[in-house]
């Protein structure tokens, strides 16, 4: 395989990781916990768009409960965000014969 073809291949995948991250950032997940008393809502790229609370677990005298279901929430949603991306990716790079973790 000649130089000039390995780097159209390359920018062609380069285009093709763009195009997807877009399309990332248009895909939403929702994570819920407590019981669906906190929602997080995140997209294929990380970032966290929505948090809805409940009005019945907001007890000023258990904050720190409260702190406990939103940041647990955020994690999951970055998590479920994080793989969907990697499966994205992966579809991707599928029948490149790259080892994971190139892109």
């Amino acid at each position: 395989m000649n130089i000039q073809k390995m780097m159209k291949q390359a920018a062609k995948m380069q285009e093709q990781a763009a195009k997807m991250q877009e399309q990332l950032a248009e895909k939403t997940l929702e994570v819920s916990v407590g019981g669906g008393k906190v929602t997080v809502t995140a997209n294929g790229v990380g970032d966290i768009l929505a948090i809805r609370i409940a009005k019945e677990v907001v007890d000023p005298d258990d904050v720190e409960m409260l702190e406990d279901l939103v940041l647990s929430g955020v994690k999951q949603a970055i998590e479920k965000g994080k793989a969907m991306a990697q499966e994205e990716m992966g579809r991707l790079t599928a029948g490149l014969g790259l080892p994971p973790g190139i892109l």
